[in-house]
C-alpha cells in the first residue's frame, strides 16, 4: 500500500488581481519522501502552484498538507511543516551574518537559547557551511547564499522542502555542490525549475505544467525521454 498523501491539491484554479489565469484545476499528490520536479514553460504556473503550499497564495479548491486545510487557523503550523528555498537567496537572508540569519525561525517561534543555536549548527553542518556562522551573508558568493538560504529552512526542520528554480545562476561548481546536498537530504522535494539536467539527477518523478494545467505526470525518465512531448511544452 502507498502511504498516506503528504500534499493533496484537487481542482486548485488561482487568478492574479489583473486577470490572468495562472492556475486552472491542478490535481496533484506528492507522497511522504517523494521528489517532485515542476517543468514548463515560462508562465506555466509553477511558481504560483508552489506559493500555495504555505499559504502565501489562496486560490480556489482545495490544498492539504500532512492532513491540514491550508487556510487560517492551520497556516502556522504549515508553514513550520513546509520549508520554501525562494528562487533569490537574497529575500530569505536579511541578519547580520549566517548565524542570525539561521537563527531567525526557531528564536521566532520561541525555542530555547541552547536549542536555537544547536539546530543552526546542524543545519550549517548538513549544507556544509559550519564555519560560515560568523560571516557577512551579503558578502557570501551566489552558490554560498543558496546553501545558507536552504539552512535557514532546515533550521525548522520541516518535513517538506520547496525550491523555486534552485540552480538559477549557479557556475558548475556551485550547481554540484547543491545537487549532490539536495540528493542527500531525506525530505519530502518539490521544484520548480527549467533545469532539465538537474530534475535527471535528483527528482524520481516530474510533472510538466503549461498554461496553469497539468499536461503530463510520471517517472522523470520516461517524459524526459520523450522528445516530442517536451517540445510541444517548451522543454526542448
Amino acid at each position: 500500500m502507498y502511504p498516506e498523501p503528504c500534499i493533496e491539491i484537487s481542482h486548485l484554479s488561482f487568478s492574479y488581481p489583473h486577470g490572468r489565469q495562472a492556475l486552472s484545476y491542478v490535481n496533484l499528490i506528492g507522497r511522504p519522501g517523494e521528489r517532485v520536479a515542476l517543468v514548463g514553460p515560462n508562465g506555466a504556473g509553477k511558481s504560483t502552484l508552489l506559493l500555495h503550499l504555505n499559504g502565501i497564495l489562496r486560490g480556489d479548491g482545495s490544498v492539504r498538507v500532512m492532513g491540514y486545510e491550508v487556510a487560517e487557523p492551520h497556516l502556522t503550523r504549515i508553514r513550520a511543516l513546509v520549508g520554501m528555498v525562494f528562487q533569490d537567496a537574497d529575500d530569505q537572508l536579511f541578519s547580520p551574518t549566517v548565524f542570525d540569519d539561521v537563527a531567525f525561525g526557531p528564536l521566532y517561534a520561541g525555542l530555547p537559547e541552547e536549542e536555537v543555536r544547536r539546530r543552526v549548527a546542524w543545519a550549517l553542518a548538513q549544507v556544509g557551511m559550519g564555519e560560515y556562522a560568523e560571516r557577512v551573508s551579503h558578502h557570501l558568493s551566489l552558490g554560498e547564499k543558496k546553501r545558507a538560504a536552504i539552512a535557514t529552512v532546515l533550521a525548522m526542520q520541516p518535513e517538506i522542502l520547496v525550491f523555486d528554480e534552485p540552480t538559477g545562476g549557479l557556475d558548475p561548481r556551485a550547481r554540484r555542490r547543491l545537487i549532490e546536498l539536495l540528493r542527500g537530504l531525506p525530505q519530502t522535494m518539490l521544484a520548480a525549475t527549467h533545469d532539465l539536467r538537474f530534475v535527471a539527477e535528483v527528482f524520481s518523478r516530474t510533472v510538466i505544467l503549461d498554461g496553469g494545467q497539468v499536461v503530463a505526470d510520471g517517472p522523470t525518465e520516461v517524459l524526459l525521454a520523450d522528445k516530442r512531448l517536451l517540445e510541444a511544452h517548451g522543454l526542448a
